[in-house]
């Protein structure tokens, strides 16, 4: 009956996203250039979302609405092309965007949240790009941090060989850290029909800060709507009353 529930659950979010895959074609949130001219924004800082391989920001659209109602932000989102070959030069240019991002809303710190491979292209820029000067949290949703047996079937693209459990790339993931103070959640699921094993979903570093949440029964893409992954992403996000020092009322992110 179980089985019978992720199922069912999956189809039913391939089904929405599917629906709202060609809204998000081309569509980036962004911060407009104009800002550079206005202070930083006290009402949160940035947060930074990060879809998966040949997906959008479609896949985002509930945990969106949410921020929106929470007042968190600004959110922008990262992509990359579908001919993208190699993890490493994805998050080299996320590093310059958040440069960017950074300079445009004053901010000195942005958390940072990725569905599938974003999170593994996160993952690469806060451990081995220096992003861990920048980034408070990292949340990772669906993402093959110990690689997946399913890469196997891509062997052809480049792409999925840095996938395979094993790989270069994962072997660079697995190299001391120190350094790294970033906060890592990731969410992961035996349900998962893309992440094999699921434990790979987990991340086991010895130096990061790492909280792996399991969350039975849920579907590769039903992991970026589930209920409890959208309400801890705006806990992190939303802003909250700190006062000022004469006594008033600002608000600062979480």
């Amino acid at each position: 009956m179980t089985v019978l529930r992720t199922v069912a659950g999956e189809i039913a979010s391939v089904v929405t996203h599917a629906v709202r895959y060609p809204a998000g074609i081309g569509r980036r949130w962004a911060i407009h250039p104009v800002r550079r001219s206005l202070p930083a924004p006290v009402s949160g800082r940035p947060l930074v979302v990060l879809p998966g391989l040949a997906d959008n920001t479609a896949i985002f659209t509930d945990l969106k609405l949410a921020l929106d109602r929470c007042g968190a932000g600004p959110v922008v989102s990262f992509s990359y092309s579908l001919l993208l070959r190699d993890v490493r030069s994805a998050a080299a240019r996320l590093a310059g965007q958040i440069e960017q991002l950074c300079e445009v809303t004053g901010a000195a710190k942005l958390d940072l949240v990725g569905h599938s491979l974003g999170g593994l292209i996160a993952r690469y820029y806060v451990q081995r790009l220096g992003g861990h000067e920048r980034v408070g949290t990292v949340v990772t949703v669906g993402t093959p941090h110990g690689g997946t047996v399913a890469a196997w079937l891509f062997s052809p693209i480049p792409l999925a060989r840095q996938l395979r459990p094993g790989s270069d790339l994962l072997a660079e993931l697995d190299r001391p850290a120190p350094e790294v103070a970033t906060k890592f959640v990731t969410f992961s699921s035996d349900g998962d029909e893309l992440v094999l094993p699921s434990r790979h979903g987990r991340i086991e570093h010895p130096d990061l800060d790492v909280r792996n949440v399991v969350l039975p029964g849920v579907g590769h893409l039903a992991l970026a709507a589930h209920r409890q992954v959208v309400e801890e992403i705006c806990a992190l996000s939303a802003p909250v009353a700190a006062p000022d020092d004469d006594g008033e009322t600002l608000t600062r992110s979480a």
